[in-house]
């Protein structure tokens, strides 16, 4: 009570927090004279004055009230658009390194500018990051004119770039790119043999453009890096033979999370079944020896008991083909990971195609957390403020509106099942778009957006369904969304970052109509007209209430909704928004509480007959809440678990950057062989024992092995007094001698080549080997908690064991490697840095489970199209269009969509041009 009434009298913190920008912003806008009076040249020569004074000493807060008056400024001239005050909180918000949650329509993209222009004045590198390489695309192109006017540089990076084009755009002063491109360049760079083949410079400030959606809804699945593996046929058919002697006795499973245990005499038969099987290295499953066994018997057990044929998955052609289970297709080439895919090739008896294994990894949580200082924007974040504290040390703030918000949310529809629901939508969308008012409706997947599309067809009414694949032609409906009785039926990822207008989008309208139109009088008086028409139809959808959106049910997510109901009345615009709930929802289904809304729902409504209830509607807000809080936990998780890999990924990732930095590493050799000597002498001479407990035999073998020759072990036993100390002492002079030999015969600029490729090779190999180790480790880990174990404290201790063996596995490698090899010198020219192996990139949507990571229009396109070019001339060319012949000649591409090689440019300007 006294807390509301504080607030009442004294505001919000937040409010407070706002308030206190005011002075920055009446600082900026007293200069606005100062500026305006200037020519273009000295408004230009701003940018060189600004580094000058930087040089100077002074830091970029001292200068942010001037850098702001500037790029406002540039605005007006370069595009007629003047900031507001409240993007200047905005964009000051953004400089500090926190979040600005503005509504929708309230021009996030340009307030973008303000705090990207004066990161960007040091020369290190700014990264704006966003949600689809469309939008990566055009917000380069568009934003990109103030920057260069300003005297910046701006680059982009999209799909199937060259690696030069990459490195030429991470150089830029402003880098726009997706996450996931980011995150997979960062990964590819940790894999490189030298810094010359490196595209990422440090990491320096990053604004990341609808934050929620990145750093929250996508953050539930890992980047990853992947390649071909060993074959393990064997292990697939031997491990289903023995999940198909279990009964339904031996396993509990739960449909819900897809998950399946054995139980205590499962336990039991299992193993007994494995020891005569030979498959078990030592009597007890659960060794740590066994955690590749037990991982692909989890897999087994879900494939045989939990993934069902026709329903998961089907077999045609002798491959097992995943069913998505949104939509019912068939989703050909996609594979389940963790060898799950190979469990049910071994489960339906076809062809088992080799597991991709992991060969780098990062979490967006533990990428992002890498720049010094971030910050980020979108339309809703307020709900989720805990967790970007929690994970990212982000604040959140709400900015104000600059006009008073004017949209009306009704209360929920609720209805008895799916069908009425539909019914009552159908007919409430033809009775809105009757009166000439545009409608759009938000669904959360595309199976329910094609059921719908099927209601509306049979009520007549004419509309467009999208699906958040096509990023390009998806933004051009929905920025034309808000004309007069258009329906749209989106998905809640479809069209994001997208403004919709009530009458029409202007630019997206000359983009569309006018793209083939030269410049001149004739092309100005077709814009003038379209400007008057987009006019005139504004004052129609105003009168006709503004934009009605409509969500067909309740997302899991709070602010998934406030998305979908921010798309109405922007810039204080009238709208209306509604949502229609049934029993039959999943969030209700799974998460309400169930008897509660079944009696009451189905003893007290008619067939298709509506309730609308604030109680209702507090109960749909209180199961949301908590599935926000259960993918909290899993996002908490994920991290948690990731940190213990992002320790030791530091750590491997450093010593590769000091080998390639380094011009010898004589001493790390060095290092390396005398811990290997010592640790043999450790391991068969353990402190503390007698020398007739020393394991001589193996240490004589093991010498032999790593130095290449035998060792007079035996004579130097006979000796009085010896201890492991001088065995220590002889084995290291005996390798020295040994290493000295050879560098005698060897060049010593070629020895330090090859020093440096065999370190950095073994260390490669090892760290491959480890994360497939980790990822086994992390599927059966949870097993622990039967035994009042913490999963987690369990993972770390042995992590870190399976680490320390990696390191001295390393060690061991390069000792013997450099040691037995034998040099050939064959050609005295230097021998080229050795390719990145051929592998996959991966990021999992956590909401259709399709692999996005390489998002973008055309993509789908793209792997088949270079696949079928491997080996041409173009394909040697690499993208761009510089080939004469357009190898898409045949298929039909528009001339405004991005050309299919990935060179960012349209088809038109591209291979197009040349059809």
């Amino acid at each position: 009570m006294f807390g509301s009434i504080a607030k009442s009298l004294f505001g919000s913190s937040n409010d407070r927090y706002v308030k206190s920008m005011g002075k920055i912003v009446d600082r900026i806008n007293s200069l606005e004279p100062h500026y305006e009076a200037m020519s273009d040249d000295e408004l230009k020569g701003q940018t060189a004055l600004f580094r000058q004074r930087l040089d100077e000493g002074e830091t970029l807060d001292d200068l942010l009230p001037e850098a702001f008056a500037v790029v406002r400024e540039g605005s007006k001239r370069v595009f007629g658009m003047r900031h507001f005050d409240v993007q200047m909180v905005g964009g000051i918000a953004l400089h500090r390194g926190e979040i600005a949650e503005m509504r929708t329509g309230e021009g996030k993209t340009l307030v973008a500018t303000l705090a990207v222009y004066l990161n960007a004045l040091t020369g290190k590198g700014v990264h704006v990051v966003t949600v689809n390489d469309y939008l990566a695309r055009r917000d380069a192109e568009t934003m990109g004119r103030l920057y260069t006017w300003l005297g910046l540089t701006v680059g982009v990076i999209v799909p199937n770039m060259h690696e030069f084009d990459r490195r030429q755009s991470y150089a830029c002063d402003i880098t726009y790119s997706t996450n996931n491109e980011l995150g997979f360049d960062y990964l590819r760079d940790n894999m490189k043999q030298s810094r010359d083949q490196q595209v990422h410079r440090p990491f320096n400030y990053a604004i990341v453009d609808e934050v929620d959606s990145i750093l929250i809804d996508e953050a539930r699945t890992p980047l990853i890096i992947s390649g071909p593996t060993d074959d393990k046929s064997d292990l697939y058919i031997a491990l289903d033979a023995v999940v198909k002697q279990l009964d339904e006795a031996d396993f509990e499973k739960d449909e819900k999370t897809k998950s399946i245990s054995l139980t205590e005499d499962g336990t039991e038969k299992v193993e007994q079944i494995l020891i005569a099987e030979g498959l078990l290295e030592t009597d007890n499953l659960y060794d740590f020896v066994n955690t590749q066994v037990v991982h692909h018997l989890d897999q087994a057990l879900r494939a045989v008991h939990m993934f069902r044929r026709d329903t998961d998955y089907i077999v045609k052609d002798d491959k097992v083909v995943i069913i998505d289970e949104f939509t019912g297709r068939m989703m050909d080439g996609r594979r389940w990971s963790n060898g799950l895919h190979q469990a049910v090739e071994a489960k339906e008896g076809v062809k088992i195609e080799p597991e991709n294994q992991t060969m780098a990894s990062i979490t967006f949580q533990n990428y992002f957390r890498m720049y010094p200082k971030l910050a980020g924007m979108t339309g809703t974040a307020a709900t989720e403020a805990a967790e970007f504290f929690d994970i990212y040390k982000l604040n959140v703030v709400e900015i104000p509106t600059n006009v008073p918000v004017q949209r009306i949310d009704e209360e929920d529809q609720f209805y008895k099942n799916t069908q009425d629901k539909f019914r009552a939508i159908a007919r409430s969308i033809r009775e809105h778009n009757e009166r000439g008012q545009p409608v759009l409706v938000g669904t959360v997947s595309i199976e329910k957006s094609e059921l719908l599309s099927q209601f509306l067809t049979e009520e007549g009414v004419k509309h467009a369904v999208l699906n958040a694949r096509f990023h390009e032609m998806e933004a051009h409906i929905v920025a034309q969304a808000g004309r007069l009785g258009a329906v749209t039926i989106a998905t809640n990822m479809a069209g994001r970052g997208t403004d919709i207008q009530l009458g029409g989008n202007l630019d997206f309208r000359i983009e569309d109509e006018l793209s083939e139109m030269p410049e001149g009088p004739e092309r100005d008086a077709a814009i003038e007209k379209i400007r008057a028409e987009i006019a005139a139809e504004r004052q129609q959808v105003l009168e006709a209430g503004g934009l009605f959106v409509l969500g067909t049910e309740r997302h899991e997510s709070r602010r998934i909704d406030n998305q979908l109901r921010g798309r109405s009345g922007r810039q204080g615009d009238p709208g209306l928004s509604r949502f229609y709930l049934c029993l039959e929802d999943d969030l209700l289904r799974i998460f309400g509480p169930d008897t509660l809304f079944a009696k009451m729902m189905n003893s007290n409504l008619e067939d298709g007959e509506a309730i609308g209830s604030k109680w209702l509607s507090k109960a749909i807000e209180t199961a949301q809440k908590k599935v926000e809080a259960r993918n909290y936990d899993i996002r908490k998780q994920v991290v948690e678990y990731d940190n213990v890999m992002n320790d030791q990924r530091k750590v491997i990732y450093e010593q590769r950057e000091d080998i390639m930095d380094s011009e010898t590493v004589d001493d790390v050799v060095v290092d390396m062989r005398n811990d290997t000597v010592n640790a043999l002498v450790g391991n068969a001479c353990p402190p503390g024992s007698y020398p007739e407990q020393w394991d001589v035999e193996s240490l004589k073998a093991k010498v032999e092995e790593i130095l290449g020759e035998p060792a007079p072990i035996d004579e130097w036993l006979e000796e009085d007094g010896i201890d492991p100390e001088d065995l220590e002492q002889r084995l290291a002079a005996l390798a020295d001698a040994r290493m000295d030999a050879k560098l005698a015969q060897t060049d010593p600029g070629i020895w330090r080549q090859v020093e440096k490729s065999v370190l950095l090779e073994r260390l490669d190999h090892h760290w491959k080997e480890h994360l497939a180790t980790l990822d086994a480790l992390r599927q059966v880990i949870g097993l622990r908690a039967y035994a009042q174990k913490t999963p987690i404290n369990e993972y770390k201790q042995e992590a870190f064991g399976l680490f320390e063996r990696m390191l001295e596995q390393i060690r061991e490698d390069v000792t013997r490697i450099l040691l037995t090899s034998q040099l050939r010198m064959e050609s005295q020219e230097p021998a080229p840095l050795p390719e990145l192996p051929s592998f996959l990139t991966g990021h999992i949507d956590p909401f259709t489970g399709e692999d996005n990571s390489n998002d973008g229009d055309g993509s789908a396109l793209r792997p088949a199209l270079f696949g079928a070019l491997a080996g041409s001339t173009f394909a040697q060319a690499g993208p761009g269009g510089s080939e004469t012949e357009n190898p898409w000649a045949g298929l039909d591409i528009s001339r405004n969509a991005p050309c299919p090689c990935g060179s960012g440019n349209k088809y038109k300007h591209c291979h197009g041009a040349v059809a």
